[in-house]
């Protein structure tokens, strides 16, 4: 994608290589673990396992290992049980950070995420003392091609329910109300457009803009704390360079 999407989660898409797509695997298997204690195996009456299916499919996960998650977690073939956690805290000129965590040793997972921030110039600090700054949305990418018409997009997609829609050069985001993507989603196939991504997001308010030397540091801080095992999600506040 040649356009760069502020209303997503900023982060690297990894997957290139066999350890990368392993950790991804990993961490979306322990979100299914805790979603399907929470709501149990099946995917019809538990819509947050199927979010989570859809988006273990978007990530090439193959059907055989999200079925083998889903009979773990359901005590068929024993597991860990994961517990949620999440850390906020400070980066490079003041920026806003959000670590979201499926963990089975809180304290680790604590004192692992300090250090991430400790060693670049970051700072942990007390819940809360962030998040006021984001606020939890829906997002459907949806492919440009053939005969696009943005306009219609936005009709189909807010009779679908949808808020508002953010065209950038090869995909539009139409953008929903917290976990309110699904719907729209399914709604937006059905209609025959092709969606790349749904998810639910955290959006902040405003962003923040750091130098090119700072800006090395914060992506580096990121891609420390995304690479820990118990970390399922990073949000920030930080306008990144678009990248190629």
């Amino acid at each position: 994608m040649s356009g760069h999407s502020k209303w997503h989660n900023i982060q690297a898409r990894k997957g290139k290589s066999d350890a990368a797509r392993g950790k991804i695997f990993t961490k979306i298997g322990r979100e299914i673990a805790v979603i399907v204690k929470q709501g149990g195996s099946d995917p019809n009456s538990n819509p947050k396992l199927k979010d989570v299916i859809a988006k273990a499919k978007q990530n090439n996960m193959p059907n055989d290992t999200i079925e083998r998650s889903i009979k773990k977690a359901a005590g068929e073939m024993g597991g860990v049980n994961y517990e949620s956690c999440t850390y906020e805290g400070y980066g490079m000129g003041g920026s806003a950070v959000i670590v979201e965590c499926l963990t089975d040793n809180k304290n680790r997972t604590a004192g692992d995420v300090r250090h991430a921030f400790d060693k670049f110039g970051g700072a942990l600090g007390a819940n809360g003392c962030v998040s006021y700054l984001f606020n939890l949305k829906g997002i459907v990418e949806v492919e440009k091609g053939g005969n696009f018409d943005s306009d219609e997009l936005m009709m189909t997609a807010l009779d679908l329910g949808a808020v508002d829609i953010v065209e950038y050069d090869d995909y539009c985001e139409v953008i929903t109300e917290a976990n309110g993507h699904t719907p729209v989603a399914e709604g937006l196939e059905k209609a025959g457009y092709t969606v790349l991504n749904s998810e639910t997001t955290m959006v902040p308010d405003n962003y923040v803009e750091l130098d090119a030397e700072k800006v090395v540091k914060f992506n580096r801080m990121i891609e420390t704390l995304e690479d820990l095992d118990d970390v399922q999600q990073v949000y920030h506040n930080v306008e990144l360079p678009d990248e190629e």
